[in-house]
C-alpha cells in the first residue's frame, strides 16, 4: 500500500473536490494528510514541507501573475457597466435577419468579449441572460441556442488576454527551465506570457472560424432550428454599430498591441486594460462623456508619442525640442488624469466599481489560493515518488513522444469532467510537461494544444463549468439536457481545432517565432 500512496493521494483529491468542499482547502488538506501518512509509513521525508515557504514567497513575488487581478478587473468593469450587453444587442440587430444571424452575432461578440475581458464565467452569464432569451423568442431550437452561447463564452480561455494563458505561461516556463536543467544546460531560456498570447491568437481565430462555419451550415441545412429574427426590430445605424464595436476593439489593440509589440510587459498591459475599461465604463454611464473621450484620446496620443520620441527630463543635455515635448507629455498626462477622475466619479456614483472590485477580489482569491494549495500538493506528491512514476510511465508508453502526448491529452480531457482549469494547470501539468518537453515537444506549441484541450473541459458534460454558469442564467424552458446536447457538436469542433494545431504546428509557433 505504501508504494502506491501517490496514486491514492490523487484519487483522494478527486473525491475531496467532488464532495463540494472548497477546492483550495481540499487540495491542501489532502496534501497534509498524505504527507504525515507517508512520513509514518517511512516513504517520505517530512522536511520537504519546509520548501513550502519558498513556494509561497515565489508566488507573491511573481511579476507575471500580478496581471491576473488587473485583467479580471478589466473584464468585470466591462460587464458591470453593461458595455457587453450593449455590444450583444447591437450585433444581434445587425445580423438578425440572416438564417443563423443571431448565432453569428453571439459567436462574434463572444470573440470580442474574450479578447477584451478574458473572463469565461462573466461572458457566459451575460450572454445567457441577454442573448439566449432573444434567440428563443426568434424561434431557435433551445439546444442550438444554448450550445452557441455556452461555446462562445469559453473563447475567453484561448483568445488572449486570458487568465488560463497567463497561468499556463508560468507553468510551461518553469517546466521548460526544469527540462533544460535535466539536459545539463545551466544558461537556461525562459518563456514569456507574450509568446503564449501570440501563439494562441491564430488557433483562437481558427476556432472562431470553425464555429461560424458550423452556424452558417446548420442555418442553411436546418433553417427551422435557426430562423431569422423578428423583422420589426430596428436595424442599428452605422454610428451605433461603430459606437458599440470601436471602443472594445481599441482596448484590445491597446492591450495586445502593447504586449506583442514589446512596448509593455503583460502586467503593464493589464494596467492599461484596467484604465481603458474604467474610461469606457465612465463614458457609458453618461456624465462628462466629452471630457472622458478627450482624456482617452490624450492618453493614446501620449503612449504613441512617448514611444516614438521618448524624453528623459532628468538628463542635463536636453535641447529645447525635448523640453517642449516633455511639457506636451505632462499636459497630455494631466488631461488623462482629469478624464480618469471623471470616469471614476461616474462608476462610483452608479456603484459599478463596487461590484467589479468585489468580483475581482473573489476570483483572484480563488485562483491564488488554488495555486498555493497546489504548491503544497506537488511537494507531497514529489516526496511520495509520484513525479518519478509519471516520468517513467510517459517515457515508456508505446508510440514514443507522440504516444505520451496523446495519453496526456486524453487524461487532461477526462480530468476536465471533474476539475477546473486552474487545478489541472497547477497540479497536473507541472508533473507531465517537463517529461513531454524532454521527449522533444516544442513548449509553446505544447502549451497551446493543452490550452485548447482545457478550454474543451469547460464545455464537457457533466461537470463543465460553462454548463453550470449557463444553467444558472438560462430561462426556465431551457433544461440541463438541452445544454448538454447543445454543446456536443462544439466539442467535436474543439477536437477538430486540436487536430489542426497538432497537424500544422506552425499555426501556434509561427507568430511568436516572428515577434519574439
Amino acid at each position: 500500500m505504501s508504494a502506491h500512496l501517490d496514486l491514492l493521494m490523487f484519487a483522494a483529491l478527486v473525491v475531496a473536490i467532488l464532495s463540494g468542499f472548497p477546492v483550495a482547502f481540499s487540495i491542501a488538506g489532502v496534501a497534509v494528510i498524505f504527507a504525515y501518512v507517508g512520513w509514518l509509513a517511512g516513504v517520505m521525508d517530512i522536511s520537504l514541507l519546509g520548501a513550502f515557504g519558498q513556494r509561497v514567497f515565489g508566488l507573491i513575488s511573481n511579476q507575471v501573475l500580478i496581471a491576473i487581478p488587473l485583467f479580471v478587473l478589466m473584464g468585470a468593469l466591462l460587464e458591470k457597466s453593461r458595455i457587453a450587453e450593449e455590444l450583444l444587442d447591437t450585433m444581434g440587430r445587425t445580423f438578425g435577419q440572416l438564417r443563423g444571424g443571431l448565432g453569428i452575432s453571439v459567436v462574434l461578440v463572444g470573440a470580442l468579449l474574450a479578447a477584451s475581458t478574458g473572463i469565461v464565467g462573466a461572458t457566459v452569464v451575460a450572454m445567457g441572460m441577454i442573448a439566449l432569451p432573444t434567440m428563443l423568442r426568434a424561434g431557435y431550437d433551445p439546444r442550438v441556442a444554448s450550445g452557441i452561447v455556452c461555446t462562445a463564452g469559453t473563447l475567453g480561455q484561448i483568445i488572449p488576454p486570458s487568465t488560463l494563458l497567463i497561468i499556463l505561461a508560468d507553468v510551461m516556463s518553469n517546466a521548460y527551465q526544469q527540462a533544460q536543467y535535466e539536459q545539463g544546460k545551466f544558461a537556461v531560456e525562459a518563456l514569456s506570457v507574450g509568446q503564449f498570447f501570440a501563439a494562441a491568437l491564430i488557433p483562437g481565430l481558427v476556432l472562431v472560424s470553425l464555429y461560424l462555419i458550423y452556424v452558417l451550415a446548420r442555418g442553411a441545412l436546418r433553417p427551422q432550428d435557426m430562423p431569422p429574427a423578428d423583422a420589426s426590430l430596428p436595424k442599428p445605424a452605422r454610428s451605433e454599430v461603430l459606437g458599440a464595436i470601436v471602443p472594445p476593439v481599441l482596448l484590445i489593440f491597446a492591450v495586445l498591441g502593447s504586449i506583442l509589440g514589446g512596448l509593455a510587459t503583460p502586467t503593464e498591459a493589464a494596467a492599461v486594460g484596467a484604465v481603458g475599461a474604467l474610461l469606457m465604463a465612465g463614458a457609458r454611464l453618461g456624465r462628462y462623456r466629452r471630457v472622458i473621450v478627450a482624456s482617452a484620446a490624450a492618453l493614446i496620443l501620449l503612449a504613441v508619442a512617448a514611444g516614438i520620441f521618448p524624453v528623459r527630463l532628468q538628463r542635463g543635455d536636453l535641447g529645447a525640442g525635448s523640453y517642449a515635448a516633455g511639457a506636451a507629455y505632462i499636459a497630455l498626462a494631466a488631461i488623462g488624469v482629469i478624464g480618469l477622475l471623471a470616469a471614476l466619479r461616474n462608476v462610483l456614483r452608479e456603484k459599478v466599481v463596487h461590484e467589479a472590485v468585489t468580483s475581482t477580489m473573489t476570483m483572484t482569491a480563488m485562483i491564488f489560493a488554488t495555486i498555493l494549495a497546489a504548491g503544497m500538493f506537488s511537494l507531497v506528491f514529489i516526496g511520495l515518488g509520484g513525479e518519478e512514476r509519471v516520468a517513467y510511465w510517459l517515457e515508456n508508453l508505446p508510440g514514443g513522444a507522440t504516444g505520451a502526448l496523446l495519453v496526456t491529452m486524453v487524461i487532461v480531457f477526462f480530468m476536465g469532467f471533474f476539475l477546473d482549469f486552474v487545478e489541472i494547470s497547477v497540479i497536473v501539468l507541472p508533473l507531465v510537461t517537463p517529461t513531454l518537453i524532454l521527449l522533444g515537444h516544442d513548449p509553446v506549441w505544447l502549451g497551446i494544444i493543452l490550452a485548447i484541450n482545457l478550454q474543451t473541459s469547460f464545455l464537457t458534460p457533466p461537470f463543465g463549468f460553462s454548463l453550470f454558469y449557463l444553467r444558472g442564467a438560462a430561462p426556465e424552458e431551457v433544461t440541463t439536457g438541452h445544454i448538454y446536447r447543445g454543446v456536443m457538436p462544439f466539442i467535436v469542433l474543439q477536437a477538430i481545432g486540436v487536430t489542426l494545431v497538432w497537424l500544422w504546428p506552425a499555426l501556434a509557433t509561427w507568430l511568436p517565432g516572428v515577434m519574439f
